[in-house]
Parts: structure tokens; sequence; C-alpha cells
């Protein structure tokens, strides 16, 4: 039986209204190769200095109550881009990984990866794989990386899945209902997000966590993710707390 079918969501949905705060942000970091060309440099410059922000949003979030950051690193789409800005970024993960994977431990991080890894070369795969074990005891912030992920493919590979212990008897069809398949997403384990930021000022969600976030709440902004900071970050989730969340109902 597919180990994904035993294991249920920590929170099966998003915070309730009143909460100080959002428990789970997703940001999909939009605009390195623009802010990199608006200074004449090459878009590989910008995706550089988006990796160096990631350090200070990870150290922001305990001090604003975020237990859990998922951030959009590459997309199953991002393939279609130049070989030379595809083999660059490759590289970016690598020394990157290479780099924070001893600071991620000492600040007790936990992170994990999500997307289709069979793309991706055995050496990357391997670090993010000694990475989540490295950190699979910490308790902190957790992180987890989208890489080489889509919404669509991580639906399809869920249902690819589900249906293999359907065939195989361990799974009865009558019993799947909406609280089936997340069980067999990549997100299995982890609560859906509260808030969605898009920098860039692009609004549109991309393929990103298309089933986790059918109530998060959204924020699309102008600025561009090597110029996102933790006070930006702070100012969204203060606007988070104001907001109204009804999940369908009407309140008397």
């Amino acid at each position: 039986m597919s180990n994904n079918a035993d294991i249920a969501p920590q929170n099966s949905g998003p915070l309730p209204f009143g909460s100080a705060g959002p428990r789970h942000v997703a940001i999909i970091m939009d605009g390195n190769g623009r802010w990199a060309q608006a200074r004449g440099r090459p878009r590989l410059f910008g995706h550089h200095a988006g990796a160096k922000r990631v350090r200070e949003v990870v150290e922001a979030c305990p001090k604003l109550g975020i237990e859990y950051l998922t951030i959009f690193a590459f997309s199953t789409e991002n393939w279609k881009r130049t070989q030379t800005e595809v083999a660059g970024l490759m590289n970016l993960f690598r020394r990157y990984i290479s780099k924070e994977i001893s600071a991620l431990a000492t600040e007790n991080v936990r992170v994990r990866f999500i997307g289709d890894r069979l793309r991706l070369d055995a050496k990357l795969v391997k670090l993010m794989d000694d990475l989540e074990v490295e950190t699979e005891e910490n308790d902190g912030t957790h992180l987890t990386v989208a890489l080489n992920y889509g919404g669509r493919d991580e639906v399809a590979r869920a249902t690819k899945r589900l249906a293999r212990d359907v065939a195989d008897g361990h799974l009865n069809p009558d019993h799947v209902d909406e609280e089936t398949l997340p069980r067999y997403l990549d997100t299995c384990v982890l609560p859906d997000p509260d808030l969605v930021i898009r920098t860039s000022g692009e609004a549109r969600i991309s393929n990103f966590l298309l089933w986790q976030s059918a109530y998060s709440e959204y924020e699309f902004i102008d600025t561009l993710w090597p110029d996102f900071t933790a006070a930006e970050l702070g100012r969204l989730c203060e606007r988070f707390g104001q907001r109204d969340r009804r999940f369908g109902t009407v309140k008397t």
C-alpha cells in the first residue's frame, strides 16, 4: 500500500478568522530576471540575489508566528527557459543547498522539498535528500521548497498513486472523497497555506498549490523578489489578520 495513504494532513485547512496571523505562508518568488535586467545584468544575477533573500525571510518567520513557509523555486514549466538559464539555476540550487545545510540545521529549520525529482540530476537530488535527513528532527520553521513543481503535475502524480491503491485492493473507491486525495499530494504532511504572496506585480497563481490554496488569502504585490524584505512580510501578515475569512458561510 502507498505510504501516502496512511498519512493524514496535520491540518486539513487554513486558519479561521480571528487568528493573529497566518500559520502557513506560501510565496511565488517572481521578478528575479526583471530585477537583474533593470540593472543591466544577466537574469542569473537576479536569481542569485533572490536566493540570498530567502534567508532573511526564513529568519523572520518565528517572530511573525509563521510556522510553515513554502517557496516556489522552480516550476515544471521553467524547463522551457533557455538552456543557459536552466543550467545556471540548477547549479545555483546545488550551491545554495550545500552552503545553507549547516546554517539551516543550526537555526532549527526543518526543510522539505516538493515536486517531481525524476527529471533532476542525481547530485542535486542527493543534496535534497541529505538536507531533509539533516533537518528532520528540527521543530522550528518548516521550510518547504517547491522544485520542479507544478500543481497539475502534483495532482496527476497523486491520482496515479491513488488509482494504484484502488487497483491493488488497498482502497475502496466508494470511500474516496475530498479528504482522500490530499493524503497522496506532495504536501500531505503540511497544513494548507493561509496566505499566498506573489511578488513582481503579476496577478496569477502560475500552477502553484492549486488544490491546497482553495481557501487561501492572496496578496499580489509590485515588489520584485530580490527587493522583498522581512518588514514587508510583516505588513502583509498584519493585513491578513484583519481579513474576514468566511469559508463560504455567512456571518450572523
